[in-house]
């Protein structure tokens, strides 16, 4: 056992004894890894804020369903709904997409009532919207970008059946949800039915109920016929979802820009290699001599590749110690400088919202294998193909 241990203090001095070698494998490694980290760490920030914004909506999901699409709701529906035993409260919405600005800047419009606004949403300058039509509330971010403050009239960006008006901001607003103030607008429902020109329907209705009524609410609404007239080919039928199905759903969607993410990186990975290979010690004489003497005085090639592998280990450890500290600084005190682009569509390299992450084990362990890997691509080969040799090639 004190063989092994002396072989692997061996390693530690190693480090020592090339420190150019290992400063430059510690920077590569610090290439690949911090963003990594950093976009690892990010991914699930924004998952615990999805998870959050489900958790505190409501219970149950409505809308229409045609050829298998989402289809709105008629509002005529909600006095069906609201005589449905276990039901205590039903709010239509209305939620589209729109373009502002000159250069088109995509937003997400919703319309509800004011009483059923998001507990977690807080209005930071002027007031919430009323009931006086286009009244606008528009995220902290988005008004950023659009240059909007509020009293601001924003020109007719809609086209309505019944006129297009002028919409006043009249507050901006920050949210738990730190994503909803980058890219939401919200309004009255009469003022969201205006704008898409959908009177007397909705994009779906949020169901509140009782504690143990979601299953037989669900089954209850789905048996409705959804009736917006009176001919066969207006009835459609509803779809229920539920706040545990949402909840399932949002780690296939979060998880596929982490996944493109991560597409990107194994490119920086598969050039990482060949640089870490390099300035690690493979085709370098300086490692050919150094195992040739220690083979020259004794030493088995087990017992070279135990060293190797000790240095290794040191290199990677350290690399990802340091890659977890500086993904920590650029999410934190950067604030996710250009990175948070990369994961929030309409986000600034330079964001003004507070960006979500969470460094959890998970990211850091995964960085830690990631380093190994490369390091020992780089030093393994080298090493066991001077080992093998005689000491008198090697030292050549």
């Amino acid at each position: 056992m004190r063989k092994f241990l002396e072989i692997s203090r061996s390693g530690l001095d190693a480090l020592l004894l090339h420190p150019l070698r290992s400063t430059v494998t510690v920077l590569c490694l610090l290439a690949v890894l911090t963003p990594f980290v950093a976009g690892a760490g990010m991914s699930r920030g924004l998952t615990a804020q999805a998870n959050i914004a489900v958790t505190s909506g409501a219970d149950l999901y409505v809308s229409g369903l045609r050829f298998g699409r989402p289809a709105p709701v008629p509002l005529a529906l909600v006095a069906q709904i609201e005589r449905i035993e276990g039901v205590t409260r039903v709010v239509p919405r209305i939620v589209g997409h729109v373009t502002l600005g000159k250069e088109n800047e995509p937003a997400v419009f919703v319309g509800l009532p004011p009483e059923a606004l998001p507990d977690g949403l807080r209005c930071i300058e002027g007031r919430l919207f009323g009931e006086r039509p286009n009244e606008l509330v528009v995220g902290s971010e988005l008004a950023r970008r659009l240059r909007l403050k509020v009293g601001a009239a924003i020109p007719p960006f809609y086209r309505s059946s019944s006129g297009d008006r002028v919409s006043t901001v009249v507050g901006l607003f920050e949210a738990d949800v730190s994503l909803w103030q980058s890219n939401l607008i919200f309004a009255s429902f009469d003022t969201a039915a205006q704008v898409f020109d959908q009177p007397g329907e909705a994009t779906d209705l949020l169901l509140y109920t009782r504690p143990g009524y979601q299953r037989e609410v669900s089954l209850a609404v789905t048996s409705i016929a959804l009736a917006a007239g009176d001919r066969a080919e207006d009835h459609t039928p509803l779809r229920v979802t539920s706040r545990d199905d949402l909840l399932a759903a949002l780690p296939r969607n979060l998880l596929h820009r982490e996944g493109i993410f991560n597409l990107h990186f194994l490119l920086l990975f598969a050039a990482g290699i060949p640089l870490v290979l390099v300035t690690s010690g493979a085709g370098l004489t300086e490692r050919r001599r150094e195992v040739g003497i220690l083979k020259a005085l004794g030493w088995k090639t087990d017992e070279v590749l135990l060293r190797g592998l000790v240095e290794s280990a040191c290199l990677s450890l350290f690399a990802a110690a340091i890659a977890v500290l500086l993904a920590f600084v650029w999410l934190r005190l950067l604030n996710g400088y250009w990175i948070a682009s990369v994961f929030l569509p309409g986000v600034d390299a330079a964001p003004s919202l507070r960006v979500p992450f969470r460094l959890t084990p998970g990211p850091a362990l995964l960085g830690l294998l990631v380093s190994f890997v490369l390091v020992m691509t780089g030093t393994l080969y080298s090493s066991w193909r001077a080992a093998v040799a005689p000491p008198s090639d090697a030292m050549r």
